[in-house]
């Protein structure tokens, strides 16, 4: 089959490369423009280009995906299908295109935790397992009908780093499955329960700042979900601290926010509980071990 690839982020790139490796043809990729960043305003590419470049894949980088000239190259390709992992929300001047349609990976059991951050919340929410789906897209977010789903275990040390990379080559093999299905014809469609829905909004500065009066193991888990980025984190005397890594302490129960210095480890008081910070990094600073951040650093 004739495929267009579209993603972004590292968590494609599984995707990409499984495609390749079973000898599916990639016409194009598609990813957004390159961006400057940094003090010398340097240009770099998404993870999806650099791939593709060492791939000798044509590369499409839209400013807007409703643009005239971006939607005259993609018919030009006459693609079969458009296989979506980790981009933007599809126009349907877009998705409509290939005759075999347009699929997207989604990092979650579809339809929970439809949004742009579904391997997060889980974590935040403290869920035991998630997975992943393959669906047809529609004209509404995530709502498309579900191709394939695969779960995975979700294990008490998962952060999202941990969580992110282990379900980045799960759904890799869930992409290879789902093609080897289109082209077969092989496919059995499954309609989504809206009543089941829940939320995946994007992290904000909000959501990421730890509030002290929730139980530990809520923080805990806000820290699993946002560690190593962007990273929970608290203000202390004006100065941002970000928080990786925490476990729940049995030094006993501190007022919310007080902060005990314990023989090189670090106590923080909680509702009814308390939790010991494990790995942290002060702004402008390296990511330290809580000994090491201690030495350089006093809460007292």
């Amino acid at each position: 089959m004739n495929i267009v690839f579209m993603g972004t982020p590292d968590f494609a790139i599984p995707s990409l490369r499984i495609l390749i490796e079973n000898d599916h043809n990639i016409s194009a990729v598609v990813t957004t423009p390159d961006k400057e960043r940094g003090r010398g305003q340097k240009v770099t590419f998404t993870a999806v280009k650099e791939f593709a470049i060492q791939r000798d894949i044509p590369i499409l980088q839209p400013l807007k995906l409703k643009e005239e000239g971006f939607i005259r190259q993609l018919k030009s390709i006459k693609a079969d299908l458009f296989v979506v992992v980790a981009f933007r929300i599809l126009p349907y001047e877009v998705f409509s295109i290939p005759s075999k349609g347009t699929f997207n990976l989604h990092g979650s059991l579809l339809p929970r935790y439809r949004g742009a951050a579904p391997i997060q919340w889980s974590l935040i929410n403290g869920d035991n397992e998630t997975g992943v789906t393959t669906f047809f897209l529609d004209e509404k977010v995530d709502t498309g009908k579900i191709i394939l789903q695969e779960k995975i275990k979700i294990e008490g040390d998962d952060d999202f780093g941990i969580l992110h990379d282990r379900m980045s080559e799960l759904g890799a093999e869930v992409v290879l499955e789902t093609v080897k299905r289109i082209e077969s014809g092989n496919v059995e469609l499954k309609k989504q329960d809206d009543s089941l829905a829940s939320p995946a909004p994007k992290i904000t500065k909000e959501i990421a700042e730890i509030n002290w009066n929730l139980s530990a193991i809520r923080i805990h888990n806000l820290v699993r979900g946002l560690s190593p980025y962007p990273a929970a984190f608290f203000y202390h005397n004006g100065k941002l601290i970000k928080v990786f890594k925490t476990k729940i302490s049995n030094e006993g129960e501190l007022m919310p926010g007080s902060i005990r210095e314990i023989n090189g480890r670090l106590i923080i008081g909680c509702d009814n509980s308390s939790l010991e910070i494990l790995e942290l990094q002060l702004e402008g600073k390296k990511r330290l071990r809580t000994e090491e951040f201690l030495r350089g650093f006093r809460f007292s």
